[in-house]
């Protein structure tokens, strides 16, 4: 059990460093999943591979509680109201991809965890990414702050979310590169992604978990402590992680995340190909 432990340390720590940066938590986790194989029934490690996410949504929660916490007896009337408006937003965003997720979530599980999708994803993207901050370069972003981020612009960026429902695009990827698009500006699109993510990862959360159980599932003390313990990790090392995102994207742009995707997605195909 102790190897299970230090193995969920593992995972943890890689999905506490990839959910917030721009290149994809699901395809690290597939691609850790090559090199490190956790003791458990293949049912629940796709069931882990998504309740992780809890631990990292907690990190969110905790960093920006003031600002997301509408009840604050230390907002003003006019606060409260934007505080509001911004959870109404982020309620708008989240319809796109909740639609397909729920409508294709069997699917995309059956036909896109696979190396090739994953590898493909993170190279187009990382592309993308590049070319983005390029033709952006010198531009005045329209909207500086996350509050003044408007209803249309918000469901634009959630339909941009619905790219990360394919393995290796990243969710945070996506949709701080839609709202980057849209004249968003770098830290205001960070976190409303942040923001986005809670419901998000809450929703898919809860469906991978209730179709576990539904499905008759019972996970052993091992398979309960290898939960907690990732959960716990991805929560700590998210913590930090944002904290040190939102210092750097007020400084730099995201063309260093696109250069490290594309890397990386060619020695993931160089990887597969040369095993066979």
């Amino acid at each position: 059990m102790f190897i299970e432990i230090l193995k969920a340390i593992l995972f943890g720590i890689v999905e506490g460093i990839t959910e917030w940066l721009p290149i994809s938590s699901t395809g690290h986790l597939i691609l850790l999943d090559e090199f490190v194989k956790l003791d458990v029934t293949r049912d629940f490690y796709e069931m882990f591979q998504v309740v992780i996410q809890l631990g990292a949504i907690g990190a969110v929660l905790v960093l920006f509680f003031h600002k997301l916490n509408p009840f604050s007896e230390k907002k003003g009337e006019i606060e409260k109201k934007q505080t509001w408006d911004l959870w109404f937003k982020v309620i708008v965003a989240v319809i796109p991809s909740a639609v397909l997720g729920l409508l294709f979530d069997d699917w995309m599980d059956a036909h896109l965890y696979h190396y090739l999708v994953v590898a493909i994803a993170l190279i187009v993207y990382g592309v993308a990414f590049i070319i983005v901050e390029r033709q952006n370069r010198g531009l005045q972003p329209r909207i500086e702050d996350v509050h003044t981020i408007d209803y249309r612009t918000a469901l634009l960026i959630g339909a941009f979310q619905c790219l990360s429902l394919i393995p290796g695009t990243s969710r945070s990827g996506s949709t701080i590169l839609g709202g980057i698009l849209l004249g968003v500006s770098r830290p205001a699109a960070a976190e409303f992604s942040f923001f986005l993510a809670i419901p998000t990862m809450l929703g898919a959360s809860a469906l991978k978990l209730v179709k576990y159980l539904l499905e008759g599932m019972i996970p052993n003390v091992t398979e309960i402590s290898v939960l907690v313990v990732g959960m716990v990790v991805s929560f700590l090392v998210s913590v930090l992680v944002i904290r040190a995102l939102m210092e750097y994207v007020r400084k730099r742009s995201f063309s260093a995340f696109g250069v490290y995707r594309i890397i990386l997605g060619a020695v993931v195909i160089g990887y597969y190909f040369m095993s066979k």
